[in-house]
């Protein structure tokens, strides 16, 4: 690395690091590379490439294996996976996947085996407490859930859970913004031995607002087909890590489930990654200025959001790991289940779908979507009640889309009358 690449600041990497014009035909920007096989320039090269990517010996510094096969790696990954990194503060390694579950599946496989256990917060996104809960636990791997932001519970479920290989941590909580310290929890894990990893879902506030490896976590999980792509087009997932020993197994499984996200997707979001900031900063300021003034509709049971939390330890963990408050909130109406799906009924700017993290504003009922598959005892202890509705903001004039929530809470009124 020269002495320019360590000085530029993270914007610029973006779009330099990681890219040789030379190497495409002198194109501004990366071309996509279709090929699904490469070819060798000697048989020994071949051999030595194998063995890198089998573990059986480790590359020299700064040695670039040469490329194998598409579902090993291949020329668009390399150049996301190196884009990705000055974006997250400390990370060294990086492994893009053709999903965010693809991504919190491999590296929990990773580094678990069938006795070992997990250590997870709860609210989390859905589909990772149905991966531990339907798949890993029937598989041999124990999945321990505690309440986010609990950190005392956090503590003693580290220090008292039997061959607890990984803790995984999502903050702000899916769909309920609860925050968890993210080095309490590392300072916990590092009282055991072994030392469990620590694993941050990053996907609500990260990369801009939320930096998990400056706080000691070992690995941050992304869906990037969120803010990372940003348009709503992509499937995409995220692994990075400050220590590239722990990203080579995760790289491994990746190899064997065949599961890397696929050149033209790659080209896509490093495409989109030097926009990141720009839009999130965006959708931040839009979210706070529509959720503070949703705060006290007579429809709105309680909202949450970072700059609303009134729990003194929230405010604290908010203040100390968190740069801006972010796109996401969520609405708890008082009218339940009906009241809330009369006003995404009556939505017209924003759009009523899963997912999150684009430039349009969506909506969605969690309860009865993204987190149906939970039992409903742990959502009711988890908050996510029956009126609660998600709202991932986009960058639309942040007064059209307060008007448009205005005019269906209205609507959601009617059913609490």
């Amino acid at each position: 690395m020269s002495n320019l690449e360590r000085k530029i600041h993270p914007s610029t990497a973006v779009l330099t690091a990681g890219f040789d014009p030379a190497l495409s035909v002198g194109s501004a920007r990366p071309a996509v590379f279709r090929s699904s096989t490469y070819v060798f320039p000697s048989p020994e090269a071949a051999e030595r490439a194998f063995a890198i990517l089998g573990g059986r010996i480790k590359p020299e510094a700064g040695e670039s294996a040469d490329l194998i096969y598409s579902r090993f790696n291949h020329p668009n990954a390399e150049i996301v996976e190196e884009h990705l990194l000055p974006l997250e503060s400390r990370g060294r390694a990086a492994a893009v996947f053709n999903s965010g579950m693809a991504a919190i599946m491999t590296a929990i496989m990773a580094h678990t085996r069938p006795g070992d256990a997990i250590v997870y917060t709860v609210p989390i996104y859905g589909g990772t407490q149905s991966l531990i809960q339907n798949f890993l636990e029937p598989w041999g791997i124990l999945g321990v859930p505690v309440p986010g932001g609990d950190a005392a519970a956090i503590d003693k479920a580290i220090q008292h859970t039997p061959h607890c290989r990984i803790v995984l941590i999502e903050t702000p909580a899916n769909p309920t913004l609860t925050m968890t310290d993210i080095r309490q929890a590392v300072e916990s894990a590092a009282r055991r031995e072994p030392k469990p990893l620590v694993m941050v879902d990053n996907t609500f506030l990260g990369p801009a607002f939320q930096h998990p490896l400056e706080l000691g976590a070992d690995v941050t999980l992304y869906s990037a087909t969120k803010y990372l792509g940003g348009f709503s087009d992509i499937l995409a997932g995220v692994a990075i890590s400050k220590d590239p020993d722990v990203m080579r197994p995760i790289r491994g499984r990746r190899s064997l489930f065949g599961n890397i996200l696929a050149p033209d997707e790659c080209w896509i979001l490093d495409s989109r990654l030097p926009t990141v900031h720009l839009r999130m900063n965006r959708q931040s300021k839009n979210a706070q200025r529509i959720a503070e003034r949703l705060a006290g509709h007579p429809a709105v049971a309680s909202i949450f959001y970072p700059t609303l939390f009134k729990d003194p330890e929230q405010i604290r963990i908010r203040q100390a790991q968190c740069d801006y408050p972010g796109g996401i909130f969520s609405v708890d109406l008082k009218g339940g289940k009906a009241a809330a799906f009369e006003f995404l009924r009556h939505l017209q700017v924003a759009r009523n779908a899963v997912s999150l993290g684009g430039v349009e504003t969506l909506v969605c009922h969690p309860r009865s979507t993204t987190h149906s598959a939970v039992s409903q005892e742990e959502l009711q202890l988890s908050g996510v009640v029956d009126g609660l509705v998600r709202v991932s903001v986009g960058i639309e004039d942040w007064r059209d889309v307060l008007t448009d929530f205005e005019n269906a809470l209205q609507q959601a009124l009617k059913v609490t009358a």
